[in-house]
């Protein structure tokens, strides 16, 4: 199936990136302007999101800062497989939240000849593994990891400390709930929880 679907793209070469790192750190961001400059190319892309991610928009992809791009709702990863026909680039925002078949879903798409860029938390709040992302992070060709600024200090934040007493892993929120922390501060804010 790999060699057919090689051919059938014309012997293009795929590969996987992923943008990673904690909340407000610009992931969508570079994830939305790598898609507009293949938008620039002329090339065919398609941007997906999982239907829980509600915060800004229902069908676009939307920053902090407000920069959007129109995206498609998917329950599952499986459902990305079934709508990216003829597409030169697939992007996928807020991965942490998609099953784990995402890995072979990008892995497929890849080795289709397609251009996959992914950017999802690769942390939750405990500062543990989400999701598919580590899985994506051993598999892609380019990584990027993003920091934010830590909100006590003024280091580079890689961890998203949650504000709140709830404990169940998906929580959607923004500042009202989330801060970037660094690691120092962020291990000083999970002691003082305990």
């Amino acid at each position: 199936m790999f060699l057919e679907n090689f051919i059938n793209n014309k012997g293009r070469s795929g590969w996987i990136e992923v943008i990673t790192g904690s909340m407000f750190s610009g992931k969508t961001e570079e994830l939305i302007r790598r898609l507009k400059r293949a938008n620039f190319a002329n090339l065919k892309v398609e941007i997906f999101k999982p239907v829980i991610d509600t915060r800004y928009s229902e069908r676009e992809v939307v920053s902090h800062d407000s920069n959007a791009i129109f995206s498609t709702t998917v329950e599952s990863a499986s459902n990305i497989m079934l709508m990216a026909n003829d597409v030169d680039v697939v992007g996928i925002d807020e991965a942490q939240f998609f099953d784990n078949g995402l890995v072979e879903v990008c892995n497929n798409l890849a080795n289709s000849g397609i251009r996959v860029i992914v950017a999802g938390l690769d942390m939750d709040f405990k500062g543990n593994p989400f999701g598919p992302i580590p899985a994506l992070i051993s598999i892609a060709e380019y990584v990027t990891k993003v920091h934010a600024i830590c909100m006590k200090c003024g280091n580079l934040a890689h961890y998203s400390y949650r504000k709140s007493d709830a404990d169940k892993v998906v929580l959607l929120g923004e500042k009202d709930i989330y801060e970037p922390l660094c690691r120092s501060c962020f291990v000083s804010a999970m002691r003082k929880n305990k």
